[in-house]
């Protein structure tokens, strides 16, 4: 678990949805929940917030041991737009209270995420989120929500993995208190056959994911590794078991390209 800037915990390792077909999340979340995940992580365009809510509903876990997070599209960013957003994702969630909710992407040539931000500064002040964060800001982005409003994400969740290793927006996080959460943790595969990280692999007996995702949590980071295959959503949460050294820490730092899988956030707009 790591405690965000309000108090509220949140489990480092969970489990994302994103591109799994709404056929197929209601198995995936509950062999998740199953094998021990206790943090889902979904958003408006996923398309899948309902079969998420009715995999939690399913479960007999109780409410409070999840935590779910969901995420504002830009479509809907504005201050009234994003209320009832989180209305309507409220409901196909199945939930009356969310942990977290994050503000998707700035889209900046909107200009609308200032609103957005207030929007949610309220939900979170009258009880409807535990905790309320943004998603691929930039240090300019969170600088305004601050600057305008005094209140401080609690989370950016940004395209993070050995390829892109966001150094710069990580320290601006860590001075103001930020948690940061990787998406894309294992660039979607494609940092998983880098020799370094295949020597680390063998060294350790362990899946080339698995040493990525220890890098992350080594880091601080909070990561939500995606999968539909049983035998690799059990094995991305058995990270626990082994520490890198600095020395192999040293030898992911070398393999920093500055490469992303999605889109630059300073351009998307969509």
């Amino acid at each position: 678990m790591i405690t965000l800037n309000n108090g509220v915990s949140m489990p480092r390792l969970g489990f994302g949805v994103f591109q799994i077909p709404p056929a197929e999340t209601v198995r995936a979340v509950t062999t998740a929940l199953e094998t021990g995940y206790r943090s889902i992580d979904t958003a408006k365009v996923y398309g899948n917030e309902r079969e998420v809510g009715e995999a939690l509903a399913a479960s007999d876990l109780p409410r409070d041991d999840v935590f779910v997070t969901t995420k504002l599209w830009n479509d809907d960013q504005g201050y009234d737009s994003a209320l009832a957003a989180f209305e309507t994702s409220m409901e196909r969630l199945g939930l009356d209270r969310l942990d977290l909710y994050l503000i998707h992407w700035p889209a900046p040539a909107r200009d609308l995420y200032l609103d957005s931000w207030k929007a949610l500064a309220k939900l979170y002040a009258d009880g409807r989120i535990r905790a309320v964060g943004v998603s691929n800001f930039q240090p300019a982005h969170l600088t305004r929500v601050i600057d305008e409003t005094g209140l401080v994400p609690a989370v950016n969740q940004i395209e993070l993995h050995p390829a892109l290793q966001q150094a710069e927006l990580r320290a601006f996080h860590a001075r103001h208190g930020i948690v940061t959460e990787a998406w894309s943790p294992l660039a979607r595969g494609d940092v998983l056959d880098d020799p370094v990280i295949v020597d680390i692999a063998g060294r350790y007996g362990r899946t080339p994911a698995q040493v990525v995702l220890r890098w992350h949590l080594e880091l601080g980071n909070v990561v939500i590794p995606k999968s539909v295959t049983p035998s690799r959503i059990r094995e991305n949460l058995d990270v626990s078991g082994f520490a890198l050294t600095d020395e192999d820490m040293a030898r992911i730092a070398e393999l920093d390209a500055g490469t992303r899988t999605g889109p630059d956030p300073d351009d998307f707009n969509g």
